[in-house]
C-alpha cells in the first residue's frame, strides 16, 4: 500500500473516531437560526421551566410540514427528524395560551411572540389556538428567546416532556 495512502486511511480513521466519540459524549452541532450557530454539550441538568434543552420532533403535521420546508432538517429521531433545541418557557401549572396575538404564559405576553403568517418564502405557516389554565407534569412550552422567527410552540403547539432528550448548553458559538 503506498504511503499516502495509508496516511489518508489513518487521517480518516482517527477523524471519524473522534467524531463518534464527540457524539457519544453529548457534543451536538446547531445549524439552525432558533440559537446561535455552533457547539453545543448535553448536560445532566435538570430539565425544568428555563432550561434550554434539545429533543425530537413528534411525528406530526406540523413536523412533518417542517421537515418538507427545510425549516428542521433529516436526523437520528424517530421518523427521520433532526433534532431541535428550544428553551422550556412553560411547565407544570403554568398556563398557556396560544393565539393569533402570541404567546402568554400565565397572563403575560411573552415578547416576540406573535405567530407569523407566512414563512421567508411566502408560505402559509399553520397556525394553532392553545388555552390551558394549567400544564400537567408531561407537558411543556417549547420556545426561542433568541430568534423571533423560529419555528417553534406557536407552529407546532406543546410537547411532551418523553421527547425532551437532555438538558444543553452552549460550548462554542458564533
Amino acid at each position: 500500500m503506498r504511503k499516502s495512502l495509508k496516511i489518508a486511511l489513518t487521517t480518516g480513521g482517527c477523524f471519524t473516531a473522534l467524531v463518534v466519540a464527540a457524539i457519544l459524549a453529548g457534543v451536538r452541532i446547531n445549524t439552525t437560526a432558533s440559537y446561535p450557530l455552533g457547539v453545543y454539550l448535553m448536560t445532566n441538568a435538570p430539565i425544568e421551566k428555563g432550561s434550554l434543552v434539545i429533543f425530537c420532533p413528534a411525528n406530526n403535521a406540523a413536523f412533518h410540514l417542517a421537515r418538507e420546508r427545510g425549516y428542521i432538517g433529516a436526523g437520528f429521531c424517530p421518523d427521520g427528524y433532526g433534532y431541535m433545541i428550544k428553551k422550556i418557557l412553560a411547565a407544570k401549572s403554568d398556563r398557556v395560551e396560544i393565539s393569533a396575538v402570541g404567546v402568554s404564559v400565565n397572563g403575560k405576553l411573552l415578547s416576540n411572540s406573535k405567530p407569523m403568517d407566512n414563512d421567508s418564502e411566502g408560505k402559509a405557516l399553520p397556525h394553532i389556538e392553545v388555552n390551558i389554565d394549567a400544564l400537567d407534569e408531561h407537558t411543556v412550552l417549547l420556545m426561542s428567546d433568541y430568534n423571533p422567527k423560529s419555528f417553534d410552540a406557536r407552529y407546532f403547539g406543546l410537547v411532551d416532556k418523553s421527547n425532551i432528550i437532555s438538558a444543553i448548553r452552549p460550548v462554542w458559538t458564533w
